[in-house]
């Protein structure tokens, strides 16, 4: 029963060499994600969407646990604050969404950034219930891909 009480999701931080508004461009630029990501190859903003903004939308072209399956999946920014917070949520439009996966940026200093990539999956039965199941595997899988994702943002912005 405690497995059905735990939040659902995790976190990666990474520090980088670079200043916040450097790493923000980065991580808030959904059409660079296929250079970082091992699941989403691709991304591309929709419905007149042409960057960052609460409430523009966009889809991945995600390859689940970089074998597949592989399919399109809609998102909408929820959150949007220049250099502290990209989020954005995950599913089909007008349908609770699956997860939120976000950013959280912390300047410390004028040349460093410490960058948060993490995601939540909503609290909803069916969903707790896969997660006491199946959740310590897919933790472990996103983690790794977090933080793949962000030593390869890593590398661009200090390389």
């Amino acid at each position: 029963m405690m497995a059905l009480l735990k939040p659902l999701g995790s976190e990666v931080s990474l520090t980088i060499a670079a200043p916040v508004d450097q790493v923000w461009s980065l991580v808030s630029d959904v059409t660079r994600i296929g250079e970082f990501s091992p699941e989403t190859f691709e991304a591309q903003w929709t419905r007149g969407a042409t960057g960052p903004a609460e409430g523009a939308r966009f889809k991945g072209h995600v390859k689940r646990n970089g074998v597949g399956p592989t399919y399109w999946t809609g998102c909408t920014v929820t959150e949007c604050v220049e250099n502290r917070l990209f989020e954005f949520t995950v599913g089909m439009e007008g349908k609770t969404p699956v997860n939120r996966w976000g950013y959280r940026l912390e300047s410390l200093g004028s040349e460093t950034t410490r960058v948060t990539e993490y995601f939540r999956l909503t609290p909803s039965w069916p969903i707790r219930i896969y997660w006491a199941l199946l959740g310590p595997f897919r933790t472990r899988t996103n983690e790794r891909g977090m933080r793949t994702t962000l030593k390869r943002m890593k590398a661009v912005l200090e390389g």
